[in-house]
């Protein structure tokens, strides 16, 4: 079981970037997705979550509101984070992960599995 992170890289603030996080061995489909980050020195932090079916609103950090989008394609077994107008605060890992627990949905310890996270860098 595992989640794959990817789409990192060294980005300019103000531009934009598309993290994916593809399945293996799980079926995204039967879980509720989230993306987390994680800045050097920092706890992880909640960044956005998408409902298992999709229905409803996505909950968004207020640090990313109207900058970033959580999307889902079960049938690609893949959730997306396209962010745009990236600041140099948005720098770092960012992690996917999986929950079936319908509280808690911006707490990390609701979440698992986890993916490897992917480096996102933004230069001022």
């Amino acid at each position: 079981v595992q989640l794959q992170a990817s789409g990192g890289g060294l980005v300019q603030a103000g531009g934009s970037l598309r993290l994916s996080c593809a399945g293996s061995g799980l079926f995204i489909g039967n879980y509720h997705m989230g993306w987390f980050r994680q800045a050097p020195g920092k706890e992880r932090e909640f960044v956005a979550r998408i409902s298992r079916s999709g229905d409803g609103s996505p909950l968004y950090a207020d640090s990313v509101k109207g900058r970033f989008t959580i999307s889902r394609h079960n049938s690609k077994n893949t959730v997306y984070l396209q962010m745009n107008a990236l600041k140099p605060e948005d720098t770092g890992v960012y992690y996917c992960a999986a929950s079936t627990r319908v509280g808690s949905p911006t707490d990390p310890a609701a979440f698992g599995p986890w993916g490897q996270g992917t480096l996102v860098t933004v230069s001022s």
